[in-house]
Order: structure tokens, then C-alpha cells, then sequence
């Protein structure tokens, strides 16, 4: 066999395997504190959510205790999750948004 030959056999491409990035959950929790009002305004913010959806999300949380709010990568979870949060503490209220994986 000629090196030519050799180092034709020798080109393998190789596709790297791309694995999609885990899903994250932005849960909202619902505290007997936090007026709707303020809570429809921070998802609006944060979340870029209408009026409608914002309310419903809302109210879903009241209902149920949490509700989730947006799936994404856990880069951008965390980030919306700890904005949203910390709007609510600098208005004086404990409003709070957790991430969690999506299952």
C-alpha cells in the first residue's frame, strides 16, 4: 500500500453529536402578600407576557400555589427567575420565581 492510499483510508469525518441543552422551568409562587397588580406588571417586564397571559399566569399560581411561567435553558431560566425576584424585593414584596429541570 502507497502513502497515498494510506492517508486516503485515514480521512474519517467525524460529526460531533450535539446534544440539545436541558430545559429549564421558570416556576412562579404564589405568597398572600404580592398585590396581582404588581405580579401581572413583573411578568409583563420580565417575561415580555401580555396583560391576558401575564393574568393568567398569575392566577394559576394563586390557584394551584405555583405556576410555570416560561421554559428555556437553564442559563436563561436562572437570569429571568432571579430579575423577576429581585424586582419584587426592591418594591418591598416576596414575590418569588424558582427554576427547576423540566422533566
Amino acid at each position: 500500500m502507497s502513502d497515498n492510499e494510506v492517508a486516503k483510508k485515514l480521512k474519517v469525518k467525524v460529526k460531533p453529536k450535539l446534544e440539545r441543552p436541558k430545559l429549564y422551568k421558570v416556576m412562579l409562587l404564589n405568597d398572600d402578600y404580592t398585590p396581582r397588580e404588581f405580579v401581572v406588571g413583573v411578568l409583563k417586564a420580565v417575561f415580555h407576557m401580555s396583560e391576558e397571559v401575564g393574568y393568567r399566569v398569575m392566577m394559576t399560581a394563586h390557584k394551584m400555589g405555583m405556576s410555570v411561567v416560561v421554559v428555556c435553558v437553564r442559563d436563561i431560566a436562572e437570569t429571568k427567575a432571579m430579575a423577576a425576584t429581585d424586582l419584587a424585593k426592591e418594591a418591598g414584596f416576596p414575590l418569588l420565581f424558582i427554576t427547576e429541570p423540566e422533566e
